[in-house]
């Protein structure tokens, strides 16, 4: 995008100058107006090779994503920037200085010089998207047109606290099942490199009649010992198929459609869903942003692509003047209290304040399902254990009794 130089003259006539990164110079007078500055001249700034190459590595390295306990971070200390009264570049500056190197410092440091050039901070945090969602921005520009960037850092920094720990609670549920499901595939590779082979020479041996369940034991373990070279060339074609095919719009769709319908699992990550779009729209309206903007966005933070396509198709039956309501229960994804209390809050004007209730409620169920998701899973890897113990008995064991009683 060209860079331009402006000279002009803010509200109280001093004479003021910076750099803006628009597409044409109507675009920069534009910008410059909303600023409040009156424009004299626009230039283009022309800028050497070397200068074009270092900002290229500065914007490769200020555009890595970075955790989301130092966006956490950042956001109190920007509140307490704002709510102290200091300048945004000089308290960035400050802020820049005392983090350690990666991707954050690098990006406020570039910030710093963006709002040194006379650039908004909603327009400077844009040009590191990775790090600074669309949510993000846009919450930062609504401060900005109202005054209350402290209040906006101080919300954000909630959102992301939250998001954090359920995903964080997520994980940790899931770390027993995948613990017991990586052991028994362990288990069942060793059996068939090592057990069943020894086991399979002593009944040719014997010369034995051996039952169904044996010669499907030892046929797969045959098929494994002398072709696990084909099975894990499937594996791995068939992985890489799958992450090409989630990258596709219909690919993922389909896939997070699935997602909410498997046993157990489903219910949590559709409750999950919804209390992310519950609080993202509640946070986005109480901060002032355009409703139709607010739904397109919650659209965008929902990492769910079924849901995302849902609340697309909401936002254009807004935009057509239909009611919330309506739209809403034509998605067919919310619940009966969802929207009931969308009903309820545009009548009397307050759906912002009754979707963070619902938000609350929702987290709490997904909570609770966390701490119970171990519970409920252990009795399916009960069973699935026990299938797999009665196959190997039935395979290996009874043809041994045989051969028992036959011997006595």
């Amino acid at each position: 995008m060209p860079n331009y130089r402006y000279y002009g003259r803010n509200s109280q006539g001093e004479a003021v100058n910076g750099f803006v990164d628009r597409a044409d110079r109507d675009s920069v007078a534009e910008y410059l107006s909303q600023q409040r500055i009156i424009p004299v001249n626009i230039d283009l700034h022309q800028t050497s090779s070397l200068s074009i190459n270092w900002e290229t590595v500065s914007r490769l390295l200020s555009t890595n994503s970075v955790p989301d306990e130092q966006l956490i971070m950042f956001c109190r200390q920007m509140y307490t920037i704002n709510k102290a009264g200091l300048s945004l570049a000089q308290g960035m500056k400050s802020l820049s200085q005392s983090m350690t190197d990666g991707g954050l410092k690098a990006s406020v440091e570039d910030i710093v010089s963006r709002l040194q050039s006379g650039m908004s901070l909603s327009l400077a945090m844009r040009q590191h998207s990775k790090i600074f969602n669309n949510l993000f921005i846009s919450m930062i520009q609504v401060g900005e047109n109202s005054g209350n960037l402290d209040t906006v850092f101080l919300q954000l920094s909630h959102y992301i606290e939250r998001d954090l720990e359920t995903r964080k609670s997520i994980k940790a549920a899931m770390r027993y099942p995948l613990f017991i499901l990586t052991a028994m595939v362990i288990a069942m590779v060793v059996i068939n490199i090592f057990v069943i082979p020894a086991f399979a020479d002593m009944f040719n041996r014997f010369d034995a009649d051996l039952p169904l369940a044996t010669y499907l034991l030892i046929g797969f373990s045959n098929f494994f010992v002398n072709y696990w070279w084909l099975l894990l060339a499937f594996s791995l074609l068939a992985s890489i198929g799958c992450v090409f095919w989630l990258k596709t719009d219909s690919g993922r769709t389909i896939w997070d459609c699935k997602k909410l319908k498997i046993p157990i699992i489903g219910a949590l990550i559709n409750k999950a869903s919804l209390a992310r779009y519950t609080r993202s729209f509640s946070i986005m309206l109480k901060a002032g942003v355009p409703l139709t903007e607010a739904i397109g966005l919650c659209a965008q933070v929902i990492d769910n692509q079924y849901f995302s396509d849902k609340i697309d198709s909401i936002k254009n039956g807004v935009e057509r003047g239909d009611s919330l309501k309506r739209t809403h229960a034509r998605s067919e994804i919310f619940t009966p209290l969802i929207l009931q209390m969308i009903n309820v809050g545009e009548s009397s004007g307050q759906v912002d304040t009754l979707l963070l209730d619902v938000a609350d409620y929702y987290e709490r169920e997904v909570e609770y399902d966390l701490k119970s998701l171990s519970s409920k899973i252990e009795p399916l890897l009960i069973v699935v254990m026990a299938i797999f113990v009665l196959i190997l008995a039935l395979g290996i064991f009874l043809p041994m009794w045989e051969m028992y009683n036959i011997q006595k």
